[in-house]
C-alpha cells in the first residue's frame, strides 16, 4: 500500500461503491468531496484527508487511515479508513426514516400500499389530538 492513491479506486477498495466505475460516476457527479471541493475520479488522496460523500439524505465522512487501490475483505477496511461522520448527519436520516412517506420525490409515482396505510394511520393519530387536554390559561 502505498501513501497517496485514487480517489476512484479508493471509494472502491474500502467498500463504499460497489464498483470502481460506480465510485468514478459519484465523482463526476459531485457527490464526492475532499478538501470542501468536489473531486475528479483521478483525483490522489493521501493519508489524513477527509472523503466526504454525499448519499442522500447525508453527507458520509471518511478519514482516510491508509491508502490502497485494490479492494480489500470487509474485515481489513477499518485499518484504511475511519468513519467520521456528525451524529447531526445520522440523526438526519433518521428522521427522514420516519417521514419517508410524507417527503415523497415528484414523479415517483403513486405511494404503495404500505405507504397509503402509514399515511392513513398517521392522519388517524393526528386527528386524534384534542387542544382540551392542555390548559393555554397558565
Amino acid at each position: 500500500m502505498s501513501d497517496q492513491a485514487r480517489i476512484d479506486k479508493w471509494l472502491w477498495a474500502v467498500r463504499i461503491y460497489k464498483t470502481r466505475s460506480i465510485a468514478a460516476e459519484a465523482c463526476k457527479k459531485g457527490h464526492i468531496m475532499v478538501r470542501d471541493k468536489a473531486v475528479k475520479p483521478a483525483f490522489t488522496i493521501r493519508e489524513g484527508d477527509i472523503v466526504q460523500v454525499k448519499k442522500s439524505p447525508i453527507t458520509y465522512s471518511f478519514k482516510v487511515l491508509k491508502c490502497a487501490e485494490n479492494r480489500v475483505g470487509a474485515k481489513l477496511v477499518p485499518e484504511l479508513m475511519e468513519n467520521v461522520t456528525p451524529q447531526e448527519q445520522y440523526e438526519l436520516l433518521e428522521m427522514s426514516r420516519i417521514s419517508g412517506f410524507i417527503d415523497r420525490a415528484r414523479g415517483t409515482g403513486r405511494p404503495t400500499k404500505k405507504e397509503r396505510r402509514d399515511m392513513d394511520s398517521f392522519m388517524d393519530d393526528a386527528s386524534d389530538f384534542e387542544f382540551d387536554e392542555f390548559d393555554f390559561d397558565d
